[in-house]
């Protein structure tokens, strides 16, 4: 199969979106009631193509922010591609790195949008485009392999009354729902109580794990961290700092439970050294937090080398940057039921820009589309404001 892979970018355009939560969202660092994201759409020819840029408000999760983002797209990444042909998925994610140091959301934007602009360009879903690259960057037969569809998990943060009760209602709703997996937020003084209570709701065998969103200390919690073993969770998420993976190694060496990396694997680099040193062997993969698609594939196809298990992540996006995750999460290597979650739960019924729909088995099925597929356009009018647009500038 061949595929054409350079195109000219003839403007660009932001939209802040703001979607409400169904229910407000709490983190170890911060509560948000709804959903504030850029969609970056990339104009080639009579082509449209969409990307999401999906940082917080607040830089409670990572240091970027809606602001910020705002600021790096306008100020540096955009006049980089404007106008520009690019040669490559690979040139454009060198341009957008070149002397330009983190900022993986605000890059995320506008790489993804990029993706869906050579799917739609070569009349293919993002899903064939992720698959002939994933073959390009050495994956292994066996993490090339996929279904379909992908399970669902449910992603349940603290109540914003910090009630128990509330708690148990909220996770035995979601296992009705048909959820197949329950992961908690948790941060100090809200973490094994917590996980008693889900227990008793779901079962011994049922999955679940906790998600401290880096919000511990090795030495002075891991007594803490050694009670947690007698839950019997697939493991702890992040439970150390955002930029560590060394005492995240320690800590998987003292106590019964795996460790999963997710904000300390912001890229394929440190994956590389995250496997040098030994170190966690349980990767969450967000394309948002690694500044996009093909940063992702580079450490999905790392994992698949170093017999790593990988699941994935959304912060969550709408339905515009949820589409390459859930295509991507289709793939064989991705061991555990998925954060993508239908849009209902986020939003409720018909208000996102792309729709996921979960059937009550927990399956969400991928739908082969050109590209990521048609938008709501009602919806992202409705939700969405243009913020910039490089005709006008």
């Amino acid at each position: 199969m061949e595929v054409r892979e350079n195109f000219q970018i003839d403007s660009i355009r932001i939209k802040e979106i703001d979607i409400p939560y169904a229910v407000p969202f709490q983190i170890s660092g911060g509560i948000s009631y709804t959903r504030k994201s850029l969609i970056i759409e990339i104009h080639s020819g009579d082509t449209v193509a969409y990307g999401e840029s999906a940082p917080f408000e607040s830089p409670f999760y990572s240091s970027e922010t809606i602001s910020t983002a705002k600021a790096i797209l306008i100020e540096d990444l955009i006049p980089k591609v404007l106008g520009k042909e690019i040669k490559s998925i690979d040139e454009i994610n060198f341009i957008l790195n070149d002397n330009i140091r983190g900022n993986n959301f605000a890059k995320a934007g506008i790489e993804t949008a990029y993706w869906d602009l050579v799917a739609k360009k070569n009349n293919m879903s993002i899903k064939d485009l992720i698959l002939y690259k994933l073959k390009e960057l050495g994956t292994t037969e066996e993490y090339l392999e996929n279904n379909d569809y992908i399970y669902s998990g449910v992603s349940v943060g603290i109540p914003e009354d910090n009630s128990y009760e509330t708690l148990k209602d909220m996770v035995k709703g979601y296992v009705d729902e048909g959820y197949k997996r329950v992961k908690i937020k948790i941060k100090p003084g809200w973490d094994l109580k917590a996980l008693e209570v889900t227990r008793g709701v779901i079962g011994d065998d049922f999955i679940l794990w906790p998600d401290a969103n880096a919000a511990y200390d090795f030495e002075k919690d891991l007594d803490l961290f050694k009670e947690m073993d007698k839950f019997g969770c697939n493991f702890i998420e992040q439970p150390l700092n955002c930029n560590d993976i060394i005492d995240h190694t320690k800590l998987a060496k003292n106590i019964k439970t795996p460790i999963c990396l997710d904000e300390s694997l912001k890229s394929s680099k440190l994956a590389k050294q995250i496997v040098e040193i030994d170190g966690p062997k349980i990767w969450n993969i967000k394309i948002q937090r690694v500044g996009g698609l093909l940063e992702a594939l580079k450490i999905y196809a790392i994992a698949s080398q170093n017999n790593i298990e990988v699941w994935g992540g959304t912060m969550p996006e709408s339905g515009v940057g949820g589409a390459s995750i859930l295509a991507l999460s289709t793939f064989k290597g991705f061991k555990y039921p998925a954060c993508i979650e239908p849009s209902e739960r986020w939003y409720g019924k018909g208000k996102d820009i792309k729709e996921m729909v979960m059937d009550k088995e927990g399956k969400i099925y991928y739908k082969e589309e050109i590209g990521i597929g048609e938008i709501n356009q009602e919806n992202y009018h409705k939700y969405g404001a243009i913020i910039y647009d490089s005709k006008s500038c």
